[in-house]
């Protein structure tokens, strides 16, 4: 290979693996896997080593984790976070442990411990409080997303205990179970989002969120796995972490001491299997030797301690027959392609069906009809193909194209610039965003109709009981054909009835939530109805105006255009309202407690320390001032809190309007 063409492929893999670390560590979107990853930076750092004056300096190889992004503080680390060497195989680990024999001699312990597939966290703690979060970021330095953090119920914002040191900073790994990605992904499907690939992304994608309140919503866990102090108060790791786990932190029970590496090697095939049985992911085990004392002489390297190794996993993959690819249309029109596999054994469990994502995914795969397939389910919950075998592939065989019209409706299929996803955009006519919509109406977080069920919805529109949501308020005139569904008698009738008609008294914002406007989940219809007052503004309100209410951005403020921009949607609204729905919010009369804010309007917006942002509100209010929903010239105050909006803070800055602390707001109240 010549020396151009050396330095071309260099280069070639250098940006590619920074893509890879930008789509992993900020945006929570990975679109390769950790071996495939690996092997490909493997490759670079030996071209490297071969070719030191065609390194790059901003080569993945020189650093420790990815990035950091722009919505946090950036925190210098007191301890840089370091990443770990890992291997894929025994023979490495058999070699690390030849190292530290040569190094310190026999007389070492080791301590193995679970890899868990989550996100890096450095919490740190002075005099038993925790004061700040901060993630990885690259290694030196990371964002504080400390009041993110204090919404996990297993970090403790006080430990309650004499022994600990007065500061202290202290490791963990921030991670989603299984069954709580499970559950958040669908409600992400329903509104028409991509959904996460696995819950180490969610958990990222989370923890990276500008909205506390919103982050306090989704269940993330902790596990912490080192301590650092500036005194030795400890002589060894496993002392600790048990001495950790007495002060309140919640520490892995399958951590191990072990004397040897064949123990190590034990603890590892154990685990090969087992972990499947975990209600959270792990990609493989991390060892480290025990003594702190011999730690310290072993030392470090310029990206990791000489002292610890991991041993990664490799994601469980089986090889099967790709027979066809369907296509699944969502309540909001999403169309997602889905591969129909032979049926294959994989990690425990039988595969029929893996998720192809989008277009974007199917041109990757560049996949072809009877394509011998690679199916892979490791962090993914979901299997999904990651490579063709191409040595397989039949000759004559079509390329697999996606659809250009809906496979439900025939409606031709529209695709927004900058998004993966296709959208078949008849939604009053295509069967499954009709019985979609319909369900997700009468939903327990939206109408919450008791007597009717996902089942009944599919039952009633085959009989065509049902085509509209509004049709639910005139079923009552149908009850001979009610009564003549199978296992639909009287009883199930009327509490059928009963509980439509209790619907009524559903407030505006889960009648706004049930109408299942793409982008509009349960907060953004609280935060619509708060900002709008009723429906008739909100339909007519224009984009601009909509941006203005508080977390309403461009793509919500466009999807709301676009529903009320239909006559369709316009109608149902209107039968709707005469069958007694609520369409505007219920004012509150409001008792002042002083009328000191009288005549001032306030803005909220950031996340506060002492006081919720509903608590502001609400002194704001009962001491005479008003909160508008934007920013503009009319507005006097703006309350700023900690990870406020960038763009609130540039135009109030612009509008030259006061910006005030919640501190500086209680002594105008005072």
């Amino acid at each position: 290979m010549s020396q151009s063409t050396v330095k071309e492929e260099m280069d070639a893999l250098v940006e590619e693996l920074n893509q890879h670390n930008y789509n992993y560590y900020v945006l929570a979107m990975p679109t390769i896997g950790d071996f495939e990853f690996d092997k490909k930076l493997k490759l670079l750092t030996e071209l490297e080593l071969a070719n030191p004056d065609f390194a790059d300096p901003n080569s993945p190889t020189q650093r420790v984790g990815g990035d950091i992004t722009k919505n946090f503080i950036t925190v210098q680390h007191k301890y840089p976070m370091l990443s770990l060497g890992n291997t894929y195989n025994e023979q490495d680990l058999r070699d690390f442990d030849e190292r530290i024999r040569k190094a310190i001699g026999d007389n070492f312990e080791y301590v193995c411990e679970l890899k868990f597939d989550g996100l890096s966290i450095s919490l740190t703690y002075q005099d038993g409080k925790l004061i700040r979060a901060v993630t990885r970021g690259d290694g030196t330095k990371g964002d504080d997303v400390t009041n993110n953090i204090k919404t996990i119920n297993t970090i403790p914002h006080q430990i309650k205990t004499d022994n600990a040191p007065e500061h202290f900073e202290i490791r963990g790994e921030i991670f989603m179970h299984k069954a709580a990605f499970l559950k958040l992904n669908a409600s992400r499907e329903e509104l028409g989002e991509i959904p996460y690939a696995n819950p180490r992304n969610f958990a990222s994608g989370t923890i990276k969120m500008q909205d506390s309140k919103e982050v306090a919503k989704r269940p993330l866990d902790g596990f912490i796995y080192f301590l650092y102090t500036d005194k030795n108060e400890f002589k060894t790791h496993w002392e600790s972490l048990n001495a950790v786990k007495d002060w309140g932190f919640h520490v892995c029970e399958h951590n191990r001491l072990v004397n040897n590496i064949d123990d190590v090697l034990a603890f590892i095939h154990h685990w090969e299997e087992e972990r499947f049985k975990l209600s959270y992911d792990i990609d493989g085990i991390v060892i480290k030797i025990n003594s702190y004392a011999q730690q310290q002489e072993l030392g470090f390297t310029a990206k990791s301690p000489r002292w610890a190794i991991s041993y990664k996993y490799k994601a469980a993959e089986v090889e099967t027959i790709l027979e066809k690819v369907t296509y699944q249309v969502g309540r909001t029109g999403a169309v997602t392609p889905v591969a129909n596999l032979k049926p294959v054994l994989l990690a425990g469990t039988t595969v029929k069906r893996a998720t192809l994502h989008n277009a974007n995914e199917i041109e990757r795969l560049d996949l072809h009809e009877g394509d011998t397939v690679f199916v892979e389910k490791g962090g993914e919950i979901i299997p999904k193909i990651i490579r063709v075998n191409l040595d397989k592939r039949l000759p004559g065989t079509e390329k697999v194209h996606y659809l250009h019209n809906c496979p439900e409706c025939g409606t031709e299929l529209i695709r927004k610039e900058g998004e993966a996803v296709h959208y078949c955009t008849n939604d009053e006519g295509c069967p499954p965003q009709i019985v979609g919509k319909i369900q997700h109406f009468i939903g327990r977080k939206a109408m919450n109709i008791d007597g009717l069920g996902d089942e009944t919805i599919e039952t009633f529109y085959k009989r065509g009981l049902l085509n509209h949501i509004s049709d639910l308020y005139t079923i009552y005139q149908k009850s001979d054909q009610l009564k003549s569904i199978e296992r639909f008698g009287e009883r199930s009738i009327e509490n059928m009835l009963g509980g439509i008609e209790k619907s009524k008294e559903m407030p505006f914002e889960k009648v706004l939530f049930g109408l299942g406007i793409r982008y509009v989940g349960e907060t953004i219809a609280k935060k619509l109805a708060i900002g709008v007052k009723n429906i008739d503004n909100l339909a007519k309100a224009t984009l601009e105006e909509l941006i203005a209410i508080d977390e309403i951005g461009q793509r919500i403020a466009e999807s709301i255009v676009e529903y009320f921009g239909k006559q369709e949607h316009l109608q149902q609204i209107e039968l709707l309202k005469s069958a007694g729905l609520r369409f505007e919010i219920e004012e509150k009369v409001i008792t002042l407690d002083s009328d000191s804010l009288i005549g001032k309007t306030f803005v909220i917006s950031g996340v506060f320390e002492a006081h919720s942002r509903e608590q502001l509100k609400g002194l704001i209010e009962a001491n005479g001032g008003k909160i508008l929903s934007g920013i503009s010239g009319k507005l006097d105050y703006l309350v700023a809190g900690d990870n406020m909006g960038p763009s609130k803070l540039e135009k109030a800055n612009k509008l030259n309007i006061p910006i005030i602390s919640d501190a500086e707001l209680l002594k105008m109240i005072n």
